[in-house]
C-alpha cells in the first residue's frame, strides 16, 4: 500500500462488532446481591466496530465496515445508522439464527461504566465471509479490528492486511490474550491500561509503567503501542523511544465509545500521513469530547469540534 496523500479521502476498512447498547444510569453501581433503583435507561447503536466505523466517517474517511448482524430489528437500525454516515455495508451479513448483539451498559453519577456484551451474530462473522473482502483490500489505505468477534476471523484478517502491506490497528478490547502470531504483524496497538496489563502482566500505575508494558509489546513484534491513560492522554512506544501525548480537559458524562472514538480518529490521521504524534493529539481531542455527551454513536464528534478543541490551550 502506498501512503496516502493528506489532501486526500482515506479509505479505511473496519472488521468489527456491533452492540445495540441498553444503558442504564444509577447514582452508584449496587453491591453483589443488591438491587438498587436507577435513574434513566436509554438505548443506542454502538459495538467497537460500529463505533469506530462511525467515527472514522464523521472525521473524515470512507469507511466500509464488515461484520455480522441479525435479521432483527436492532440489525435494521444498524444498517440504517451506518448507511446515514455515508459507511459501506455491502460486507455486512445478516444472520438467520442469531440475534444482533447487546450491550448492557451501567453508568454511575460520575460517568464511569460496568459494561456486560453478548455478541450473539458477531462471533458467527466467519472466515468464509472475510474472504469476500477480498474483492476490495487493494483500495484498503487502513485496517482497524477489535476483538469482539471469534478470534480465528481476527488472525485472518491480520494476515490479509499483512499480504497487502496494509497497515492494522488492533484495540484489544474487550481483554484477552492474544497469539504471538497476531501481534507481530500489528502495526499499532492500542490498548488501555487495563488491557495493556492483561497482555504484558504488568500493572500500569504511570507513564514509566507504560513506557515497561510498551516495551515488552514491541518485544512480542507490535510495530507502535499506543496505551491509552484516560484523562492523562496516551503514551506513544516505538523503537526510537517513548512519547507521552497529554489529554484534553473535559466534563465527564458518559465514557462509553471514548477509545472507539480514539481509535477511528487515530486511524484517519494516520491513514492521512499525519506523524504518530500529531494523529494521537486529535485522537485524544475526539476521545475527549466523547466523554462529554451521552451513548456510544451519538456521543462521536465532527471533524470541525475536533479542530476546535484542538486550537483551546491545554
Amino acid at each position: 500500500m502506498q501512503q496516502v496523500n493528506r489532501n486526500t479521502q482515506p479509505n479505511i476498512l473496519v472488521i468489527g462488532s456491533f452492540m445495540m447498547d441498553l444503558i442504564v444510569r444509577t447514582n452508584r453501581f449496587p453491591n453483589v446481591g443488591e438491587t438498587i433503583i436507577g435513574d434513566s435507561f436509554n438505548r443506542f447503536p454502538g459495538g467497537k466496530g460500529a463505533n469506530q466505523a462511525v467515527a472514522a466517517a464523521r472525521l473524515g474517511a470512507q469507511v466500509t465496515m464488515a461484520g455480522k448482524l441479525g435479521d432483527d430489528e436492532f440489525g435494521n437500525e444498524f444498517e440504517q445508522t451506518l448507511q446515514k454516515h455515508g459507511i459501506n455495508i455491502d460486507y455486512v451479513v445478516r444472520d438467520t439464527k442469531y440475534a444482533t448483539g447487546i450491550g448492557s451498559i451501567s453508568l454511575d453519577a460520575s460517568g464511569d461504566n460496568k459494561i456486560v456484551v453478548v455478541p450473539g451474530a458477531n462471533m458467527k462473522y466467519s472466515i468464509d465471509d472475510l474472504k469476500k473482502l477480498e474483492l476490495i483490500i487493494d483500495d484498503i489505505d487502513m485496517m482497524i479490528l477489535q476483538l469482539e468477534m471469534d478470534l480465528q476471523v481476527i488472525e485472518a484478517a491480520v494476515m490479509l492486511a499483512k499480504d497487502k502491506n496494509i497497515p492494522v490497528i488492533l484495540n484489544p478490547a474487550p481483554a484477552t490474550e492474544l497469539s504471538p502470531n497476531i501481534l507481530k504483524h500489528v502495526t499499532y496497538l492500542t490498548p488501555n491500561e487495563t488491557e495493556a496489563e492483561l497482555l504484558t502482566g504488568i500493572p500500569i500505575h504511570n507513564l514509566k509503567d507504560a513506557e515497561k508494558a510498551g516495551k515488552k509489546l514491541l518485544e512480542l513484534g507490535v510495530n507502535h503501542v499506543i496505551i491509552t491513560l484516560g484523562e492523562k492522554g496516551a503514551a506513544v512506544v516505538s523503537a526510537s523511544g517513548v512519547l507521552h501525548i497529554p489529554g484534553f480537559p473535559a466534563q465527564v458524562v458518559d465514557t462509553v465509545a471514548a477509545g472507539d472514538t480514539f481509535n477511528g480518529a487515530l486511524a484517519v490521521q494516520l491513514a492521512c500521513g499525519e506523524s504518530i504524534d500529531a494523529s494521537v493529539k486529535f485522537a485524544n481531542a475526539a476521545g475527549a469530547l466523547a466523554v462529554t455527551k451521552e451513548g456510544a454513536i451519538p456521543s462521536i464528534p465532527s471533524l470541525t469540534d475536533v479542530h476546535q478543541l484542538m486550537k483551546k490551550p491545554v
